[in-house]
């Protein structure tokens, strides 16, 4: 394909075709930001009908929220001029520079942003793929899952509750506990919560990995009474015997506990496709696309950028995080078009919303070195407030829908 000078990419950016993996937020996000930029052969890969506003599937669990407000056709978040091939990926060849699609068929690239998302392997926990769905078992890690959690919290009354986290990394990584809170503040409403036993189970040695967030977590599962299980992780589940294995790590101890109602939430990794292929970070078990830390660029294949939960960056896998990341990768990839070295450089900004009550929220913003990052500087987030809770519900889905998809924010 011969250049053609693209007038509102900049001065000298040729015009390529980019082929951009995926249509989640990162993938949709950068193909916005790149039409705005001027960039006129674009095309997206993704199989889905639905595209989902997945921060808010904590609250259809939590009875806050329906499911049907968090999804929206794929169809409508395409952005105008942007082809969209409707199968799924399958192989990448960046020596070849062409990605094989489901039906077998090659589509060709000169610039590729790897945006597929991140995987829920169910069956990395013996006996979770089978009891996931009944027998007591939620998770709001799938939209067909999310509104049982809270059919399953409303009808609570007694017994025995398990929150898990897994041990890998996952996207937003403090909806495991969050859905916590938001049942125990429910069942204290109801006046129930002194005859449950609430059990939460994380795989770190604290509630979360910055100082005065964890700190005022601990304050929350103090009041509500949470059994906070620390280096532990679910290893098994019994959904016939409504069992579910818990292994310390830092003992080297295993106990089987009974539970009346289980949220799980599975172990992630990137796709399989994306493990076996050429893009895959050599240094990383779970098969995360390697990307240098600043630039989002491929250290082995320039051409390659990787955006999102598919990228091996050592932050948390957050909405907020390709937010920041999308501006950084277009740059980057204009100025590869143009011939100069990425200019553009990603901090490792990730934000986690802590809900800790059906109407209280704490909004944790930091960067690689586990710095509070405020994007609200004059507001106090590392205290619960009603305010960031209203801002999560109301404000932040239309700033998704209308700005970030868009590539205005």
């Amino acid at each position: 394909m011969s250049p053609r000078t693209s007038s509102g990419a900049g001065p000298g950016a040729p015009d390529r075709r980019v082929l951009i993996v995926g249509g989640g937020s990162a993938g949709i996000s950068t193909a916005a930001r790149l039409r705005r930029a001027g960039v006129r052969d674009i095309t997206v890969i993704d199989p889905s009908d639905i595209h989902w506003y997945q921060p808010l599937w904590t609250l259809v669990g939590g009875g806050q929220a329906s499911l049907r407000v968090t999804g929206r056709p794929e169809a409508s978040v395409i952005p105008e001029g942007v082809r969209w091939i409707r199968k799924a990926a399958e192989a990448v060849d960046p020596g070849a520079r062409t990605v094989t699609l489901s039906d077998g068929t090659e589509a060709g690239y000169d610039f590729l942003v790897m945006a597929p998302g991140i995987q829920l392997d169910w069956n990395g926990v013996p006996g979770l793929a089978e009891a996931v769905g009944h027998d007591g078992v939620s998770s709001n890690y799938a939209p067909e899952y999310a509104p049982r959690t809270w059919e399953l919290i409303k009808g609570m009354r007694s017994g025995t509750a398990v929150f898990t986290h897994p041990a890998t990394p996952l996207k937003c990584g403090g909806a495991p506990q969050k859905i916590a809170y938001l049942a125990a503040d429910h069942w204290r409403r109801k006046g129930v919560l002194d005859r449950i036993r609430v059990v939460l189970v994380i795989p770190d040695p604290a509630l979360f990995k910055v100082p005065v967030w964890n700190r005022e977590l601990e304050r929350v599962a103090g009041r509500y009474g949470i059994e906070v299980r620390l280096n532990t992780e679910m290893t098994a589940v019994d959904g016939d015997r409504r069992t579910v294995t818990l292994t310390d790590r830092a003992a080297g101890a295993e106990e089987t506990l009974g539970y009346d109602m289980l949220h799980a939430v599975p172990p992630q990794s990137a796709p399989d496709w994306v493990k076996k292929s050429p893009l895959a970070d050599p240094a990383g078990p779970y098969g995360f696309v390697e990307a240098d830390r600043h630039t989002l660029r491929h250290p082995r294949h320039p051409e390659v950028f990787a955006i999102g939960d598919v990228a091996n960056l050592p932050t948390s896998k957050t909405g907020a995080a390709v937010r920041k990341q999308a501006p950084v990768v277009v740059g980057n990839l204009l100025d590869v078009m143009r011939g100069a070295e990425p200019s553009r450089r990603y901090d490792g900004y990730t934000s986690c919303p802590l809900v800790t009550a059906r109407d209280r929220m704490l909004l944790a913003e930091f960067d690689y070195d586990l710095k509070p990052a405020p994007s609200f500087p004059l507001i106090d987030t590392t205290r619960e407030r009603r305010d960031m809770w209203l801002f999560k519900r109301y404000g932040l889905p239309p700033v998704y829908w209308r700005g970030m998809l868009t590539g205005r924010l």
